[in-house]
């Protein structure tokens, strides 16, 4: 894996049915299980704690919860697994050795070099999956456009997409072969526009070129701090 800017070629990854793994019980671990959750993951989470959602998804019977740490007989016959734990390199580089080793795809929550693939924030409103990725530049941009994204795409949105669906699958039945659906479906979203404006901060470009020009101080230097 690397560390380089825009490493992932991007696709979807079905985890119907499948066996995951999520290490770590914290908010972290509970956006991911979540995610697993709605995609149809058979999902198992090792932590010694789990949040209240978490437990309450383990007390509904919708995932496995072992609770103690992370061992690596854990991850055997697991087809994804996804570290949340946060600060333990040690733990992020053994998972990764052993998710290689046994070709598993891996994810570590804030170790991008620790991975083999990677999760952009989801604006996931009704039928709509919209992923943003800004290629590890910054993680803090991607959650701020998916905030904000989530707010454009209100319930109207939800109600007009989820009807243009129900169109669809209609016309199939009723005019299948009909040379005319697809001018059917396409005046249905012909004037669709989505309006937007960006507001960057105040003075950006100054405060990131004296960021850039800071330098590390020499030994020297920090030796006559002391």
């Amino acid at each position: 894996m690397t560390d380089r800017l825009n490493p992932y070629f991007q696709v979807g990854v079905d985890v119907m049915d499948q066996p995951c793994l999520v290490i770590g019980g914290s908010r972290g671990g509970e956006g991911r299980s979540s995610r697993l959750l709605d995609a149809g993951a058979r999902l198992t989470v090792v932590s010694p704690s789990l949040t209240p959602t978490l437990q309450s998804w383990r007390d509904e019977g919708r995932l496995t919860h072992l609770s103690r740490a992370f061992r690596e007989d854990d991850l055997r016959g697991m087809f994804v697994v996804i570290n949340t734990v946060e600060g333990d390199d040690q733990l992020a580089g053994e998972v990764y050795g052993i998710a290689l080793r046994d070709r598993i795809l891996v994810n570590s929550f804030d170790r991008p070099g620790l991975s083999n693939f990677g999760m952009p924030a989801l604006v996931d409103p009704g039928h709509l999956r919209l992923a943003i990725s800004t290629s590890n530049a910054s993680p803090g941009l991607a959650r701020r456009l998916r905030e904000d994204l989530e707010h454009l795409f209100d319930e109207e949105f939800v109600r007009y997409l989820s009807q243009l669906g129900r169109v669809r699958a209609h016309l199939k039945k009723v005019a299948a072969g009909d040379d005319g659906r697809f001018e059917i479906l396409h005046s249905l979203v012909a004037d669709f526009r989505l309006n937007g404006s960006i507001h960057y901060p105040a003075g950006w470009r100054q405060r990131v070129a004296d960021l850039l020009s800071r330098r590390k101080p020499s030994e020297s230097e920090t030796g006559s701090a002391r």
